[in-house]
């Protein structure tokens, strides 16, 4: 059976992932569980699904949702601006990237968010550092090891909830790291890099003490690497087959989904226009089977990337690494529209980037407080408030 088709089957597939010990019985199989006994269950069921999608790289947010209306950014950006005839007016000043046309329905429906200013304060140019800043939710003056979103897995497991993880195209555990079999099962972490691998992922019958700690090598070694990389849209495919549909009410799902190849230091305008095309038209795919299967009102949708990139091109038709950029937030209780302030182009910092608008942990909040209920401030050991993005 080819990929594609198990779409139309999703509604009868369960989750990749067996639930912690601690949260329920586990499914008595290893390996690949059958579809019919670990799955059969799943029609009707609904719970909380985050999906991160990470824009692996450093997107530039500048060419993603574009100031056409400002001659700054023309001035700024001679050969890799996108030209005013071609972008998607969203008002009278923003605009997205022609690529991004499949995100319109979302948009119109008032179901896709465009947060603004997005970023670190006191970020790092460095593409490691920048990204522990984020995995971990954390200020650039802090060091943690830990992702933010396993410290929400142990949240859940004090409140005795149900909860599974996954992560797609890519080997770093990032915001899950420091998740342990304390806080979720061996079958609730995996890293699915073959799509084909995706269906109803199981190894619940692993004999582990519950303090064990899981590593990256551990998680690795759930699934054999692939013969080939998987395609951004052969994930989405796997997402749509093992996420929400197989968790019961008050249960909750995260799964983080890399698409990589944003560090555009050359040739950016044809790269960026091909990345963006192949995050949209996953989102659309997201928006229109979650939709179909009535999970799309428990699904929110968060774009992050380690920074923006920098206001003026280079020598070589692209972008250095950057300061704030825009995000997205999408899903049936989002609260669509623009959401900060547009880029000041006058007014960028000292190195020439845009300064940060929105701190954001502000994201994280959002989705940790109003979307999961969960204490963010102990989660992010920090005061952030969320923002106002989502309906009740």
């Amino acid at each position: 059976m080819k990929r594609r088709e198990f779409l139309s089957m999703a509604a009868a597939t369960g989750a990749a992932l067996s639930m912690s010990r601690a949260f329920g019985t586990p499914v008595p199989t290893s390996g690949i569980a059958p579809q019919p006994h670990a799955c059969a269950t799943a029609a009707g069921r609904r719970g909380k699904l985050l999906i991160l999608i990470e824009l692996k790289g450093g997107n530039d947010g500048l060419n993603t949702v574009v100031p056409f209306a400002d001659p700054a950014y023309y001035a700024l950006r001679g050969h890799i601006a996108i030209p005013r005839d071609r972008v998607i007016a969203l008002d009278a000043r923003m605009a997205l990237h022609p690529s991004l046309r499949p995100l319109l329905p979302s948009w119109r429906s008032g179901q896709l968010a465009v947060v603004q200013g997005v970023g670190c304060a006191q970020a790092s140019p460095s593409h490691f550092r920048s990204t522990e800043i984020w995995d971990t939710g954390s200020r650039a003056d802090v060091y943690r090891r830990d992702g933010w979103l396993a410290r929400a897995f142990a949240q859940w497991r004090a409140q005795q909830v149900r909860a599974s993880a996954a992560a797609f195209c890519n080997v770093e555990a990032g915001p899950f790291a420091g998740l342990s079999f304390a806080h979720a099962s061996p079958g609730a972490w995996a890293h699915v890099l073959k799509a084909d691998d995706a269906p109803c992922l199981n190894r619940s019958n692993m004999d582990l003490a519950e303090d064990d700690r899981a590593t990256d090598s551990a998680f690795d070694a759930s699934i054999a690497p692939p013969s080939r990389p998987a395609t951004f849209l052969d994930s989405i495919d796997a997402v749509l087959r093992t996420a929400l549909v197989s968790t019961k009410p008050g249960s909750y799902s995260a799964i983080r989904v890399t698409l990589d190849g944003f560090d555009t230091h050359a040739n950016q305008p044809e790269r960026h226009a091909a990345l963006l095309e192949e995050f949209a038209q996953g989102c659309a795919m997201l928006h229109a089977e979650l939709t179909r299967l009535g999970g799309w009102n428990d699904t929110l949708i968060v774009t992050y990337s380690e920074f923006g990139r920098s206001a003026r091109e280079n020598m070589v038709r692209g972008t250095e690494h950057g300061g704030a950029a825009a995000h997205f937030v999408m899903g049936g209780r989002v609260r669509g529209g623009l959401h900060g302030q547009p880029p000041d182009l006058a007014r960028l910092d000292a190195t020439g980037q845009l300064p940060v608008e929105i701190d954001f942990r502000r994201l994280y909040a959002t989705v940790l407080g109003p979307f999961w209920a969960l204490d963010a401030r102990d989660i992010l050991q920090d005061d952030v408030k969320p923002l106002p993005l989502l309906r009740a």
